[in-house]
């Protein structure tokens, strides 16, 4: 086996042999083989173990026994020792509690020690198990791909080889190792799979697990494939505009797979499958308007489009002074410009142009709020700004980043739509007050 390990380091360009490594080492059958493995192809490791204190004297008995052969190898010997309080708070079962106490402990170990990565000694039957479990959770295409020989510092140089491989190799060696007792119990989900299910597999399909194998490495090239045509269907329909993504439905709605193809595009943004299927049948039935949460984003149905942003947080109210030249708000930075009436009025919606000697200061600016009103410029009556967005057509997601500039309780400019007709530079106009926005 050692030679096929060899083989397999350098095929897959694992391990440096320059380098020195942090090994996971429990004391089991699989990290000890591992250990004996990497002694024997002469790379450079230090060793460490986690004593959980879980089983009693049986934990340290482990201790002894992983401290003891770091010692007959001369090798460092790292230990941690876990108080049961860290379980007893953690709100994860045991074994993710323990898991996330053994990687984060490894990662601080490899930072101080300079190590190049840890090396843990997941084999075949653990890779088949893993696929299995995220199939039992309930899992897309990703779920089948299983544990990758190098993720970040992780490595796992064992994975091709059966655990029947690796007790022939110790056995046949007469290595010693440590039993877990409660590797022999089904109580946990993976244990169940390897005791109890697994066996009835391979009585009744010998070849069935390397045939599991096969198909799920086929799996994996499938979804290969698929995220990069998902990648360019991404790239070419989801448009960034001012923070927001948008997705015309009609670049969604007849494709198969639409499911997919939406939910690889708002997962990273919070938002779970059975989150996906409300919002595909929620835009399919025409509903607009509704709005989908995640913890930090949402998603706004707006006719024939969803627009995603994130949350707006709460912000304060801002005052204007007199003599203010610059003003940070909400939806940008603004200079503020103090010029006479003689000059070009600036029809763009996002800047404003007021008469200054019509404004009472401070001025503010707000989030606007259901009663306020405006006289839109160009009309004789005043208007709700419920009713003016409404007719603008803006989203209900846009809606609520929408600001007032108040003079006084007065809506002088509804920002980046309209502005007031009694605030409105005329023939009259001495001075202006011009709010110019900055991009950068």
């Amino acid at each position: 086996m050692v030679s096929l390990f060899i083989e397999h380091i350098r095929k897959k360009n694992l391990l440096d042999p320059e380098s020195t490594y942090l090994l996971g080492l429990s004391g089991g059958i699989d990290s000890v083989a591992l250990a004996y493995l990497l002694k024997s192809a002469s790379f450079n490791f230090e060793i460490a173990h986690v004593n959980y204190g879980l089983r009693g004297s049986e934990s340290d008995g482990d201790e002894s026994f992983v401290k003891k052969l770091a010692e007959s190898w001369g090798l460092p010997f790292h230990l941690k020792k876990v108080d049961d309080t860290s379980f007893e708070k953690s709100s994860t079962s045991v074994q993710m509690t323990a898991r996330d106490i053994r990687y984060s402990w490894f990662e601080e170990l490899v930072q101080e020690r300079n190590l190049q990565g840890i090396l843990v000694a997941h084999h075949f039957e653990d890779q088949i198990e893993t696929v299995f479990l995220n199939l039992l959770r309930g899992t897309g295409i990703e779920g089948t791909y299983g544990m990758s020989e190098r993720r970040g510092r992780i490595i796992r140089p064992l994975l091709p080889f059966h655990r029947s491989e690796i007790l022939d190799f110790m056995t046949s060696n007469g290595y010693q190792w440590r039993e877990d007792s409660s590797n022999l119990k089904s109580d946990y989900k993976r244990n169940y799979l390897r005791n109890e299910v697994f066996p009835l597999i391979e009585a009744r399909f010998p070849e069935g697990m390397d045939s599991l194998d096969k198909s799920f490495k086929r799996l994996k090239d499938t979804g290969k494939a698929f995220f990069h045509l998902y990648g360019d269907w991404r790239d070419q329909h989801i448009l960034h505009q001012e923070g927001y993504q948008i997705l015309e439905f009609k670049h969604l709605s007849y494709l198969p797979g639409k499911h997919s193809l939406l939910f690889y595009w708002l997962r990273d943004y919070g938002f779970g499958f059975s989150e996906v299927e409300d919002i595909l049948e929620t835009a399919e039935n025409g509903h607009s308007g509704k709005v989908f949460y995640s913890r930090e984003f949402m998603l706004n149905v707006d006719r024939e489009r969803l627009i995603l942003g994130k949350l707006e947080i709460d912000w304060e109210p801002v005052s204007i002074e007199k003599n203010d030249i610059r003003v940070e708000l909400n939806a940008g930075r603004f200079d503020i410009l103090y010029l006479n009436g003689d000059v070009e009025i600036d029809r763009n919606a996002e800047n404003a142009m007021l008469d200054r000697d019509k404004l009472s200061f401070p001025l503010t600016v707000r989030r606007w709020e259901l009663g306020d009103k405006i006289v839109p410029l160009g009309m004789k009556s005043e208007k709700k700004i419920s009713d003016l967005l409404i007719d603008l057509k803006v989203p209900l997601i846009e809606k609520r980043k929408v600001a007032v500039l108040l003079s006084g309780n007065e809506v002088a400019w509804v920002l980046g739509y309209r502005i007031s007709e009694k605030f409105k530079c005329d023939s009259t106009t001495k001075n202006i007050l011009y709010f110019k926005k900055i991009h950068s």
